[in-house]
């Protein structure tokens, strides 16, 4: 009983930090997109920031995908 249950907490760990990291990178592309389109001449600066939010983005995903690891081994 108890492993079915720590299997069904991984699933929904890894499902969760998957769609809610996905969705978080779509919008922030999109407003930074939006924002070089305006500001053409910042294009430099947004892009670094991008790059560095999508980063730590991921780094979430990653320790949701740790997480999950963590809880298949104890079954």
């Amino acid at each position: 009983m108890t492993s079915g249950l720590i299997a069904i907490a991984a699933a929904l760990v890894l499902s969760v930090t998957a769609v809610a990291t996905a969705t978080a990178q779509g919008k922030a592309a999109s407003h930074a997109l939006d924002a070089i389109a305006r500001q053409p001449e910042a294009a430099g600066d947004i892009r670094s920031s991008l790059i560095l939010s999508l980063a730590l983005m991921e780094a979430l995903t990653i320790y949701g995908m740790l997480i999950a690891f963590m809880l298949v081994g104890k079954i």
